[in-house]
């Protein structure tokens, strides 16, 4: 999963418009205009798609987590340079007042079984020995899982 995959769903399982989606990068610092973020929502094979970088979803992932929790001491949090699936999946978990049973929980809603354990090595230093790279489906599992607290089917 790209950046730019986690930046839709989110959008999507949140039903944010593009104006909302600029009022979330600015509360992670970031200014953008309506034509970037629009550029950024359209799928990899569109005209006109651009990827976005590590620090601008950092940002929007920053900006998320002061929308929806407050920020820490007035401060914004510096953006990381480099993202990687764990690093968006503890914003993601900040940002929704997450515990471990909740995520467990959101990826069964989605069908996706994993364990408390296998869970805790995603939140590890990269340097732990217990340390696990959070894989694709996992993200996109629990992407989905959001979307179906956040955003269910009509029936």
């Amino acid at each position: 999963m790209t950046p730019n995959d986690v930046l839709r769903s989110l959008r999507y399982s949140l039903n944010v418009h593009d104006y909302g989606m600029i009022d979330i990068f600015a509360l992670g610092g970031a200014t953008v205009t309506k034509e970037q973020v629009v550029s950024w929502l359209k799928k990899d094979e569109d005209e006109g798609f651009s990827a976005i970088n590590d620090e601008l979803m950092a940002r929007f992932l920053n900006g998320l987590i002061i929308q929806r929790r407050g920020a820490r001491d007035g401060e914004i949090p510096v953006p990381e340079s480099r993202l990687n699936h764990n690093i968006m999946l503890r914003k993601l978990k900040i940002a929704f007042d997450l515990k471990d049973d909740d995520i467990i929980s959101l990826l069964s809603t989605a069908d996706f079984r994993l364990g408390k354990s296998e869970l805790s090595a995603f939140f590890r230093r990269p340097d732990h020995r217990h340390y696990r790279e959070c894989q694709d489906q996992v993200l996109r599992y629990f992407l989905r899982g959001i979307q179906l607290k956040f955003r269910p089917v009509a029936s």
